[in-house]
């Protein structure tokens, strides 16, 4: 390949634009940078999310222990209304999701 049709999106790094769909090497090389930051990103929500996994089978745990029920539907709406107001008709779904993976799991 020609220098013209790759980027150095990192030091040693070369991207060519048609990996990207950029259409320029300047834009492959923004794309694959911004691309590293939505993977780095994806990697912390991911820790995050097990990380609530974890936190949520605790009270579980205790709540079941104590003679209580699972799972506290008043405490979930909470938890999708907060989502659905930062998030819009998305952030319900995300909550209704990150609810289903916390529960069950004890």
């Amino acid at each position: 390949m020609s220098t013209s049709t790759v980027s150095s999106s990192t030091p040693g790094t070369r991207t060519a634009p048609a990996e990207t769909g950029a259409r320029t090497a300047e834009a492959a090389g923004v794309i694959t940078g911004a691309r590293q930051r939505i993977d780095d990103l994806d990697g912390r929500i991911i820790g995050l999310i097990q990380e609530r996994m974890a936190v949520s089978a605790v009270i579980q745990q205790e709540r079941i222990a104590s003679g209580g029920r699972r799972v506290n539907l008043s405490r979930e709406m909470e938890i999708i209304g907060h989502y659905s107001g930062q998030l819009g008709k998305p952030g319900t779904t995300l909550a209704m999701t990150l609810l289903e993976l916390c529960r069950g799991r004890v």
